[in-house]
Order: structure tokens, then sequence, then C-alpha cells
């Protein structure tokens, strides 16, 4: 069964102008797009907090777990080919490339953090931002 946010990504990438037509509100695809760029390099337990209004830095990150440094490499030049050929946009920062350990991604209003699975469960984003809406992003298979 479709959920409502993979009705959205369709029309996006039909007609990226015409999302805003579809709801009331204005839906950003930002997140879902790095996503889905973080799954095609197979990141793992990708997870999507929605921080607006309690963080005055970003409206969402993006959490991806990658297995080695040449894998949140992939990952990360991923996330990055993909929004600038769809989304037209690139990032305003990248830190931690060359070590890999964790690679941050600042789009604005996104942020993609990108972490070895020792750099995620010591930084622990997500209990450090519990109070924050969570969207499991649900994998292909």
């Amino acid at each position: 069964m479709r959920n409502e946010m993979d009705n959205y990504l369709e029309i996006a990438n039909q007609n990226p102008t015409k999302i805003n037509e579809t709801k009331e509100t204005t839906i950003n695809i930002l997140p879902w797009k790095i996503a889905q760029a973080a799954e095609d390099r197979k990141g793992s337990e990708i997870l999507i907090l929605k921080v607006e209004g309690i963080c005055y830095l970003t409206d969402y990150f993006v959490i991806v777990t990658g297995f080695s440094k040449a894998q949140v490499r992939a990952i990360s030049d991923s996330i990055e080919e993909k929004i600038a050929r769809e989304c037209q946009k690139e990032p305003l920062r990248i830190s931690g490339r060359t070590e890999a350990n964790w690679i941050l991604q600042d789009y604005g209003d996104v942020i993609a953090h990108i972490f070895l699975p020792q750099e995620r469960e010591y930084y622990n984003l997500e209990a450090f931002w519990g109070h924050a809406e969570k969207i499991e992003f649900s994998q292909s298979n």
C-alpha cells in the first residue's frame, strides 16, 4: 500500500513545481530524496527527524549508517549527485569527508548525517533530539 509521501514523491518527480498545488501546506521532499539516495548506496537504519520548531539550524535531519569509510563516502556522493540532478541544489557545506567517520551535508533546511556505526551510537542524535518527530524511511526490498 502506498503512503502519502510516495504520492508526493511521484508527483514531484513528474513536475517539481506541482508539489505545492497538491496540498494546502508545502511538503519538503528534500529529506525523502536524500533518504532515497542513501538507500541507493545501501545505507542502513535511515531515519528522518523533523526538528522544525525545535532547532534553529534546520527543519530536518536525515540520519544514515554506512558500514565502512568507503560506503560512507559513497552514500555522501550519491546524495550530492541526486540532489544536484533532481533538485538543482548544492550543499551549503560538507564536513568530515576526509575522515569519513561522520559526514555532514548541510542543505539549509535539511542536514544529512552519514555515520559509521560506532559514531552513530556514540553521538546518538536520535536521543539528543528525542523530542523531534521521527519518520522512519521504509526501504525497498
